[in-house]
């Protein structure tokens, strides 16, 4: 174990270095600018400086009672930063809650939304962990400068959504239909942009996992207004997304994929023949070989489930059975990373994998349930936690999947998105055992979109990634590694596979799970560059 002093010791030099990175940058770095400029890298722009509401873009009599000005255990300067409660609409007593950084240096018209998933996960998350300005991720002692935040390229709005998560988590959800969840989003989003005096901006709407839900329906929500002064979408991002049913997305593709890592997994033999003989008995097998074809071979069977295509009496629910096992082998096992091994990370939010934990020493409370942290973000007095599972009215709707009645993304709404913008990105992480690559290429070859079925030819072309290290450069130069990192030579290389037909760009990530931008951050910032129509190529 670690002494205590060495980690203060060590996260004050690592805050330092990091400050100091933009102003101090080496020879090799200063040489290579004016290649980086033109891949339109990542820079370290924050540092520390003084913020002066006066050269805030958003300040302004309605906004400032959402101006932050500091975060308790945050000790450098934020920048311009909103946060706070906004209604939803004028008769309804709700109210979303989110934060607000716009981008950081040259200004932009253009807004990109992010969404976690669950149902019922906020997205704070996804501002702490994954795309905020700075980052305060498993296993790191205290917040760091993100230098692949994606304020570095756009105005970036977190949102609690739907109603009944997070800060709102005292409302009780009505709602049981993404159309409606997503209507009220466009209440708030309306008085968000009317608060803040946007019009005619961009809209991108990007998320991950269940929000392979909230995505679509929420662009498509906003195409169906024609309303280019509050909801112009230009296009949509989605991570390791649930498009799908579980069948397709879980249960057919955990066989190959526990096979492709049991080297993580380390399942015994006796296990695995099992999983193997079960996924030919319960129909599996035949399902892939049939329908994950270049073009595809026609549309899938409707309203599947676990035990569909199975004999009677046989469990055909290997997704779970293989979930379940790996906890055996792994204590510390993680569905989102599943190369992570133990022990237990520190977790500001306490939810570093399906275990909740929130290491000795932090206090009684996660980040965002602190009081002080309720006060610096204008949040309600209300117990946060990161997942709560209240997204939809499950009482009305017992007999559906967390009480969402709607139909999967890929039967209306994600086509509709895809034509309407040409410009939509699917990203899966090899490593994510919660939603496997596999089961999601499946899903897409199920969806027909500007007139075809799926995709028709199988992806290939190989995603090089040439953005530099910034993250731990210098780390790696104080510790006699200089150069190891990749820095300033080939970066990190083949990270991947791209593919674009008719609208849709799909990427798998290599080295990735679950939460891309948290795993595998250069990459997602390189998304988000095609996502803005900086590139054309990942």
């Amino acid at each position: 174990m670690a002494r205590p002093q060495l980690i203060s010791h060590l996260s004050f030099v690592v805050l330092l270095l990091v400050s100091t990175l933009s102003s101090a940058k080496s020879l090799r770095s200063r040489q290579l600018a004016a290649e980086l400029q033109a891949q339109n890298a990542p820079k370290q722009q924050l540092s520390r400086r003084a913020s002066n509401t006066s050269d805030f873009r958003f300040y302004n009599n309605n906004t400032a009672p959402y101006n932050v000005e500091s975060l308790p255990l945050i000790d450098f300067d934020i920048g311009e930063f909103y946060s706070g409660m906004m209604p939803v609409n004028d008769s309804l007593d709700a109210a979303m809650f989110f934060i607000f950084q716009p981008r950081v240096g040259d200004p932009v018209d253009e807004i990109t939304i992010w969404f976690n998933g669950g149902p019922g996960c906020s997205s704070l998350e996804g501002f702490l962990q994954e795309n905020g300005m700075f980052q305060w991720a498993w296993g790191m002692y205290n917040a760091e400068i993100n230098p692949y935040s994606w304020p570095n390229l756009t105005n970036m709005l977190w949102v609690e959504y739907p109603l009944g998560v997070g800060y709102s988590g005292d409302y009780s959800p009505t709602a049981t239909t993404e159309e409606e969840i997503a209507q009220d989003f466009l209440g708030f989003f309306k008085n968000f942009q009317d608060t803040f005096g946007i019009k005619n901006f961009k809209i991108y709407v990007t998320g991950e996992s269940y929000a392979g839900r909230y995505v679509p329906y929420v662009a498509d929500a906003m195409i169906a207004e024609n309303d280019s002064t509050y909801f112009n979408v230009s296009g949509a991002l989605i991570y390791d997304p649930e498009i799908s049913n579980d069948y397709v997305q879980l249960a057919v593709p955990i066989v190959p994929f526990v096979y492709k890592y049991n080297d993580f997994l380390n399942y015994n033999d006796t296990f695995m023949a099992q999983l193997a003989d079960l996924h030919e008995v319960c129909g599996y097998a035949d399902f892939i070989k049939k329908y994950y074809t270049f073009p595809p071979s026609g549309p899938q069977p409707p309203n599947l489930s676990f035990n569909s295509s199975g004999p009677e009496g046989v469990d055909c629910d290997l997704w779970h059975m293989a979930y379940k096992e790996a906890y055996k082998v792994n204590n510390c096992f993680n569905v989102y990373e599943i190369n992570i091994q133990c022990p237990l990370m520190f977790d500001p939010l306490g939810f570093p994998s399906d275990i909740e934990y929130l290491a000795p020493g932090f206090g009684d409370h996660v980040y965002f349930d602190r009081d002080d942290v309720k006060a610096a973000l204008h949040a309600p007095n209300t117990t946060w936690a990161e997942c709560n599972g209240n997204a939809f009215n499950s009482s009305a709707a017992p007999n559906t999947s967390y009480g969402d009645t709607s139909a999967d993304s890929i039967a209306y709404v994600l086509p509709r998105v895809i034509e309407t913008t040409q410009r939509v990105l699917i990203a899966s992480g090899d490593y994510d055992m919660e939603l496997p690559t596999l089961g999601t290429m499946l899903a897409i070859q199920n969806m027909t979109w500007g007139g075809k079925m799926g995709f028709q030819v199988a992806p290939s072309e190989e995603i090089n990634l040439q953005l530099e290290d910034l993250a731990l450069v210098q780390i790696y130069n104080q510790s006699g590694l200089e150069g190891y990192d990749g820095y300033p030579g080939s970066g990190q290389g083949i990270m991947g596979t791209q593919h674009f037909e008719r609208g849709l760009m799909w990427a798998t990530t290599r080295q990735s799970g679950h939460m891309q931008p948290q795993f595998q951050p250069r990459a997602s910032y390189r998304h988000l560059q095609w996502l803005l129509g900086h590139i054309e190529k990942l």
